[in-house]
């Protein structure tokens, strides 16, 4: 901010990035932030400052590579920084290319040349390129070898450092990959030994996640839609998720368990006796809830739009896809608005179908037909409506499914009415299944202990809560 308390304008910040430039070499300053290549919006203050910044350092690069004789002060820092980055990159076990790198870019040799005036800028630039190429992830290999026809020294070190940090990205990302296995054993470890250190404190903390169980397993004992066996999965297709329902399957640990995390995508936000071995997951739960909604509309606005259109439109998948992009953006306001959301819906879709059916050179829809279509899509936002009815309680059960079957086996023979939707069911399949895992890694021990008190000894022998 200036003295009057203003924000510094763009032009008066270009300038005072100019003369910090000039001084840069002068004191001695690192060039990393200069180097750094963060994806910003053009169009923010940050992003203006950024693109300011670092054009006015590779400006006064240009500038000191140009001068007679060339100043080479920041371009040694520029291969200096580049060493380290290519070293960071390589494994322990490559102890050939760490010796060859640090002989190539020798930082004492480097400044004997640049003081006798014979550093080979763009000579040095080509080795990292070579080395880049060896070292990068074929997913960077086009932008290493879009480098390789860059003939100005400037732009070719500009590139290189843009492709570089998406390497050290690759390289950040392999690692986490590498650990994951041992930081999720190590989390679930600590969850669970904080926890137990609470309950030690406070014996009644399991009271809510008691009731929920045992909320669960009366649901079970009155005939809920189950997920079917293996051994027949064509009943997934079935009319009604009842269909699937083994009256006599025993009731079991895991399946109380399912039935309770199913559970939770139905909890009344009022209600304040949420388990607490869930309470981490809460919002992670109400964004699941409200995405499981989005869908159940998407998949019955789809399922009443294709009842008037016909195959020849919906068997177009990009005519399909068109109709889930406007059904989901006009759904954003849903919670806010939902009457003028779903009317808005109703009117577009309406439209779309029309116009595509007369595109097409095929009858299009009447104006009663119109009028239907919009009414029947209208009363869609109606939970009582017999379409949104059904789809929600297949969805309940594709993903009852997922957490016995697996959200792949699921997926190979889904229920009526929900195959236009695939991909986005897979989506909240898999993020459900990966939410109720790791809470069954983390508190299965004391699921167990729960539902023994709930299940005959002889059930509960049958089927143990998976625990770490």
């Amino acid at each position: 901010r200036g003295g009057g308390g203003g924000v510094l304008s763009v032009t008066g910040l270009t300038e005072t990035v100019n003369e910090v430039s000039k001084l840069s070499n002068k004191i001695g300053m690192n060039c990393d932030y200069y180097m750094e290549e963060k994806v910003l919006p053009p169009s923010s203050l940050e992003g203006k400052v950024k693109e300011t910044v670092h054009n006015a350092f590779w400006d006064h690069l240009k500038e000191q590579l140009s001068a007679t004789p060339p100043d080479f002060s920041c371009a040694l820092e520029l291969l200096k920084e580049i060493k380290e980055i290519l070293l960071s990159l390589l494994l322990p076990r490559q102890n050939r290319l760490r010796t060859e790198i640090e002989e190539a870019l020798d930082t004492d040799l480097l400044k004997q040349e640049a003081e006798h005036g014979a550093l080979k800028v763009l000579y040095l630039s080509k080795y990292v390129l070579n080395m880049m190429a060896l070292l990068c992830a074929p997913l960077r290999d086009e932008a290493v070898q879009k480098l390789e026809n860059i003939t100005d020294p400037v732009w070719l070190l500009r590139g290189i450092f843009q492709v570089l940090g998406l390497m050290k990205m690759d390289m950040v990302n392999y690692t986490i990959q590498s650990l994951q296995p041992h930081l999720q054993e190590h989390s679930i470890q600590y969850e669970r030994a904080k926890f137990q250190e609470l309950l030690n404190k406070q014996p009644s903390l399991l009271n809510h996640t008691t009731k929920w169980l045992t909320q669960a397993a009366a649901d079970l004992t009155m005939s809920p839609p189950t997920c079917p066996d293996t051994s027949d999965s064509s009943s997934l297709a079935g009319p009604s998720p009842n269909e699937a329902t083994n009256n006599s399957e025993p009731l079991s640990p895991t399946m109380v368990l399912c039935q309770g995390f199913l559970n939770l995508l139905l909890w009344d936000p009022e209600n304040e006796e949420f388990p607490e071995t869930l309470l981490m997951d809460r919002t992670r739960l109400q964004e699941l809830k409200s995405q499981l909604h989005q869908l159940t509309i998407m998949a019955s606005v789809l399922l009443v739009a294709s009842s008037f259109s016909g195959s020849v439109l919906f068997g177009s998948p990009q005519f399909v896809d068109k109709l889930k992009r406007i059904t989901k953006s006009l759904l954003e306001d849903f919670h806010s608005r939902p009457e003028e959301a779903i009317l808005t819906v109703s009117e577009q879709v309406s439209q779309e179908i029309h116009q595509s059916l007369k595109n097409m050179g095929l009858v299009a829809l009447s104006s009663d037909n119109t009028a239907s279509l919009m009414g029947q899509l209208q009363n869609i936002a109606k939970k009582e409506n017999c379409v949104h009815s059904v789809i929600d309680q297949r969805i309940r059960l594709f993903l009852k499914c997922c957490l016995v079957l697996g959200v792949q086996r699921s997926l190979l023979d889904l229920p009526g009415g929900l195959t236009l939707i695939e991909a986005e069911l897979a989506e909240l399949g898999q993020k459900f299944v990966n939410l109720t895992h790791h809470n069954q890694q983390v508190f299965g021990p004391y699921y167990t202990e729960i539902l023994e008190t709930l299940i005959s000894p002889t059930q509960a022998l049958e089927t143990k809560v998976e625990s770490v």
